[in-house]
């Protein structure tokens, strides 16, 4: 149990009040400050997580519906009593307790994604039964509403019927003649609850009624006219029965919340919970806090971590942007788990070891740390503090005898799970005693497994501490420029107080500073220079590595740039000798279609010849054409069901479904869509998956047209026939239904070697020449597979 003392040491406190104030209760602020560090690692990943689910409500806009609500729990006791019935407005103070219930319950009820916050608060309901009953009866100042009951209703409107009907009577008396000339004035009013009108002293014998006031001059006496009597009780009969239906409607709702009150207490300690939890989470998005891991070794990894007091004192506009503190200690074997800092005065070693303090305190209490969500804290029993002058009058304690008693009492407690904080270690006495002492400390701590992390000045402690295993020295860097601190922890490196030199700068006289420089003798003098000179080493090393880093990722930035390039140039290279042979390709075609109309008209043996020549030429282009697009020919041999191989036709790879050897044909599946194709159009898998192509970027309004229709017109037999295949298996792919073959009439053969190509085509079910609004037999209308 981390004691009283060492929170408010480390200033707790100051941050439960912070806390408290987004509170919307009384007993929500007592919950909070009431906050203690939690016992187990499962009790504390528990808050954070339901934390983490009202932040994350909050992120996507559906906050926790809280609002203000007083404490009921003297209201419950009241009403506990059997018979016991309150006052309205007392009751009242429940109304907007339910209704706070009620809006949590239904905000939960729909959720699967807060867990941990249903398993605190699923049950609530709000009270429906007993929340409707209030909601009509009393008003938001507690005041019974005539919708309270229909009998209650019934009656007040009688009684203001009434009430309206004799005071018109009243004035129609007073403007009487016979009455006007014996009354003081001309008014109407009450008097003991009774309707009255001013009447002279002189003359109330001159007026029938019952006196029932008389002024405070007594010239005027307040009379009932006899007339409006019978009026006026029958009103007061009508008030009584009005309060007697008032007190049995607020007895029924004392009851039921009689009946329902321990359920009541129950739902109300639940919502002050969440309440606290909502102030923690509001705290944590304020400053930016995460959750760190507990660990159950000790352990202590803080990054990017800042003191929360500093940060909310930078925020309000007050002092500068705290540097954030990284830090390690413990559990890791060859790793320290004693750390003593040292460095200048006011260049923040104090800060250092309470921001540790303070964030330890707060993550072992369940509440979010201003540092990296990848820190890691303890699960520790004690955090035991030394800090501050605890001079004593009145015990007689001088500050180094107060030290002493304190870390006697730190040895005593301390063990394999406690943390140790010690600002100032050694100081209150003679150095060489003080430090000796210091020295013995650390030791006793060390073996007992406590992680120590202290403040210095004694350059005896880091020596002593850079001798021994499992101790490491750190400073607080400083600029030995302008003798200025820079805030930052610096592990691995003893620091210096610079005293002489801070002196220097402010003005010491120069001889002062060569007197001390003489007294500190050349011993320390020296070390202090080794210390300045490793420092400086260091910054000069690390000013290296980062220069070496930055050219490093420029050197690999500039590989990676001239790798695409090879491969760009690369695919330009295959890219053009593909068009070259696709244009040889055509001159052969071109060719072999001349030399077929000679061989008609000739019939001549020696024009077979070169035709077959000509169609030798025309394969071996082929063969290469499918080279530079998509690599050698495969043969069926080769290929099995379930291969995967790059379509020409349609630009992706495709799985084999089916070979047909005597058609030299086969069957693929592209996606969720099957095509046929033959084998020449197959070649070895490029990697090019469909769901690349299709993502690749989105098609315009005229490509998804286009994909509709192949435009023939103008091209040779040869070179149009070759792009009628991939528009099929296009059109396959894409599931399309019917497409369009525009290839005109002309001289009839390229609308014939069209038809001809279809005819049996795998893809084809069937095929007709357009209608007039079509095209005509200009055009050829598919209708698909």
């Amino acid at each position: 149990m981390i004691k009283n003392d060492s929170r408010q040491l480390l200033e707790f406190d100051k941050i439960l009040t912070f806390i408290a104030s987004f509170a919307n209760s009384t007993p929500s602020q007592q919950a909070i400050a009431e906050i203690l560090p939690l016992g187990t690692r499962e009790a504390i990943e528990k808050r954070f997580g339901q934390v983490e689910e009202i932040r994350r409500l909050a992120q996507i806009g559906v906050p926790l519906r809280l609002s203000p609500f007083e404490d009921i729990a003297p209201l419950l006791e009241e009403v506990r009593p059997e018979g016991a019935v309150l006052d309205p407005h007392d009751l009242v103070v429940l109304t907007p307790l339910l209704q706070t219930l009620a809006a949590i319950a239904k905000q939960f009820g729909y959720r699967t994604d807060i867990p941990l916050l249903h398993e605190l608060a699923g049950h609530l309901t709000g009270f429906p039964h007993i929340l409707d009953r209030l909601e009509v009866t009393l008003d938001f100042e507690g005041n019974i509403l005539d919708t309270a009951s229909r009998l209650l209703q019934d009656l007040r409107a009688r009684k203001r019927g009434l009430t309206a009907r004799i005071r018109k009577r009243l004035e129609e008396i007073v403007r009487e003649p016979r009455v006007a000339i014996f009354l003081q004035d001309e008014f109407v009013t009450q008097r003991g609850g009774r309707w009255v009108i001013p009447v002279r002293m002189d003359s109330k014998g001159m007026v029938a009624g019952v006196v029932h006031d008389v002024s405070n001059t007594g010239e005027t006496a307040f009379m009932e006219p006899l007339e409006i009597i019978g009026l006026a009780n029958e009103l007061e009969n009508l008030a009584a029965e009005i309060k007697a239906e008032e007190i049995r409607i607020i007895r029924d709702i004392c009851r039921e919340i009689r009946i329902a009150a321990d359920e009541i207490g129950s739902e109300f300690a639940t919502l002050v919970q969440l309440d606290m939890l909502n102030s923690i989470a509001r705290f944590a998005e304020l400053i930016q806090a995460h959750p760190p891991s507990v660990s159950e070794t000790p352990l202590i990894m803080l990054r990017q971590a800042r003191h929360p007091l500093l940060m909310l004192m930078h925020r309000q506009g007050g002092g500068h942007e705290p540097v954030p503190l990284d830090l390690h200690l413990g559990d890791i074997p060859d790793t320290a788990t004693v750390m003593i800092i040292t460095g200048p005065n006011a260049g923040g070693k104090t800060i250092a070891i309470k921001t540790v303090g303070l964030l330890i305190v707060l993550a072992l209490a369940g509440i979010p740390i201003p540092a990296d969500p990848s820190s890691t804290i303890p699960l520790a029993d004690e955090l035991l503090v030394d800090m501050g002058d605890d001079q004593s009058i009145e015990s007689s304690l001088s500050t180094f005898s107060a030290h002493v008693a304190n870390m006697a009492e730190i040895l005593r407690q301390a063990g394999r799970r406690s943390i140790v904080l010690m600002d100032e270690l050694g100081t209150g006495t003679e150095p060489g005693q003080g430090a000796a002492i210091a020295c013995g400390v650390l030791k006793e701590l060390q073996e007992k497994g406590a992680l120590v992390l202290a403040t210095t000045h004694l350059t005896d402690i880091v020596a002593f501490v850079h001798r021994n295993e499992g101790m490491i020295n750190a400073s607080m860097e400083f600029d030995q420029r302008t003798f200025t601190p820079l805030y930052r922890l610096q592990a691995g490196e003893p620091g210096q107080s610079h005293a002489i030199e801070i002196a220097r700068r402010y003005g010491m006289p120069a001889g002062v500073i060569e007197f001390a420089q003489h007294m500190l003798g050349s011993r320390e003098t020296e070390f202090h220079s080794l210390l300045a000179e490793l420092k400086e080493k260091r910054l000069r090393y690390g000013e290296l590595l980062a220069d070496t880093e930055t050219r490093e990722k420029g050197v690999e930035e500039r590989e990676r740039l001239l790798a695409v390039r090879l491969a760009q140039a690369e695919e330009a290279k295959q890219d053009a000798m593909g068009k070259a042979f696709l244009q040889a390709r055509e001159i052969v075609a071109a060719i072999k279609r001349e030399t077929r109309a000679i061989l008609d008209e000739a019939k001549r043996e020696k024009s077979r010849d070169a035709l077959k020549k000509l169609e030798t030429i025309e394969s071996g282009v082929e063969e290469q054409l499918r080279e530079y697009q998509g690599g050698k020919p495969l043969s069926l041999e080769e290929l099995r069901p379930g291969d995967l191989v790059f379509v020409r036709s349609i630009g992706f790879d495709a799985t084999i479904v089916k070979i047909d050897g005597k058609q030299q044909r086969l069957r693929v599946k592209a996606g969720q869509r099957e095509v046929e194709v033959p084998l020449a159009d197959i070649a070895a898998k490029k990697g090019k998956q469909l769901t690349e192509i299709k993502s690749s970027r989105r098609k315009t309004a005229d490509e998804a047209e286009a994909s509709h229709e192949l435009k023939l017109l103008g091209l040779r037999v040869d070179a149009a026939l070759s792009l009628i295949e991939p528009f099929l298996n296009h059109a396959s792919l894409a599931g399309l239904g019917k497409v369009r073959i525009i290839h005109g009439t002309g001289t009839g053969a390229l609308m014939k070697a069209v038809r001809e190509y279809l005819d049996g085509h795998p893809l084809v079910r069937e095929f007709r020449s357009g209608e007039q609004f079509e095209g005509g037999n200009g055009v050829t209308i598919v209708t698909m597979r």
